[in-house]
């Protein structure tokens, strides 16, 4: 990373594609960009064709990026099935990251695609079973051998936390994955199965999915200090908040629209977003970028984090965000970001943190650890 001082031009590039980064514990190097596939196929009615998708990948491909994201479910198995095509013949340059936990079956019935007359409670959840069945059906649909990575693609409370990491362990000797991480996971989950995994001489979890933006910063009251407290990257998704902090919407449109459904509308209620919006917009102009670079940017230069996930339904989408990565806000514009978008309050017991000076030096000020600085800094929230 180059220097961030507000003495430095805004134009100088925070990073490129291709200047790999080290996933957590390990020595995998990724882009510091991620490519999600979610939109690789149109059978959930949004999304792409092949055609155009295979141009989506080419263009981050040829660029240097190499970390691409999937997961079983995603567009009913054709977000792997298209993406397998695409790396067929350059297996060894891409780092393929998939997951497992949710019944296929099961959400195809809830968004109102299928039928779910007879249903299979063992085809979801964390278990070893439905780990071995969904890891198998993807690799078949990918033609490859292996994944790179395998996520737990979320925590269902259910599956004792030994069985996941022994089970996981077990594709890892098989040479079906070669790395484990955990997506929208409760952060207690992560020091239990890592220390058990140290204990026990299993796999651990390298890298930890989750949602990230400038409208929800939960991740930094408990995961981001734990992850960094445990070496893990973090893989942050949403990070434009379904597309809200593109700038693309208006304010006339909560009235306009209300009778719409879907996660980007939910943004609109809150006047707290609107006035995100508007930072982001503000700084935008003043850098000569698009709002969806700036919030990117914003993201990139977070503490923890190691390859944000973005996902693009065009290749203009793509090549804008993609462009994130040729400026660095400067620590000022940061800040004004810091700003506008901290939270109101933080859950018990982080809450604390804006008292600890008073309660354990009685006013001093006490250096905190590096991996806890980013806690700290919610603090001085004034919303």
């Amino acid at each position: 990373m180059k220097d961030t001082s507000d003495n430095s031009p805004i134009d100088q590039a925070l990073t490129a594609l291709d200047s790999y980064v080290l996933l957590g514990k390990s020595g995998l190097r990724v882009s510091p960009l991620s490519l999600g596939t979610m939109t690789f196929g149109d059978k959930w009615g949004f999304g792409n064709n092949k055609e155009t998708c295979r141009k989506i990948f080419d263009t981050y491909y040829e660029r240097g990026g190499n970390f691409f994201d999937t997961a079983n479910v995603y567009m009913n198995g054709d977000s792997e099935r298209f993406l397998g095509e695409y790396i067929s013949s350059k297996r060894s340059g891409c780092v393929i990251a998939t997951k497992y936990s949710i019944n296929a079956a099961s959400l195809d019935a809830i968004m109102g695609r299928g039928q779910f007359n007879h249903p299979n409670p063992n085809a979801g959840g964390n278990h070893r079973k439905n780990l071995v069945e969904t890891l198998d059906g993807s690799l078949k649909r990918m033609g490859m051998g292996y994944v790179d990575i395998l996520y737990v693609h979320l925590w269902e409370y259910r599956t004792p936390i030994y069985e996941v990491m022994r089970a996981l362990d077990d594709v890892i000797r098989a040479g079906k994955a070669l790395y484990v991480a955990v997506s929208d996971t409760p952060s207690w989950v992560v020091p239990s199965a890592n220390t058990m995994a140290d204990l026990r001489g299993l796999t651990p979890f390298i890298g930890f999915q989750t949602r990230y933006n400038l409208l929800n910063r939960s991740l930094e009251s408990d995961i981001q200090p734990m992850c960094a407290d445990m070496g893990i990257g973090i893989v942050p998704w949403s990070i434009l908040a379904e597309g809200f902090l593109t700038g693309k919407h208006l304010r006339e449109q909560i009235n306009k629209d209300s009778k719409r459904e879907g996660q980007v509308d939910i943004h609109f209620k809150h006047d707290r977003n609107w006035r995100i919006l508007d930072e982001v917009k503000a700084i935008a102009q003043e850098c000569n970028r698009t709002p969806a670079q700036v919030a990117v940017n914003w993201i990139l230069q977070k503490p923890g984090i190691t390859s944000p996930l973005i996902g693009a339904r065009t290749l203009e989408q793509l090549k804008d965000n993609l462009n994130a990565l040729e400026f660095t806000l400067k620590p000022s514009q940061m800040a004004r970001l810091d700003s506008v978008s901290n939270p109101k309050q933080l859950p018990f017991p982080q809450d604390l943190v804006k008292d600890l000076d008073t309660f354990i030096g009685i006013g001093v000020d006490i250096e905190v650890p590096r991996q806890f600085q980013a806690l700290f800094n919610l603090r001085t929230s004034k919303m």
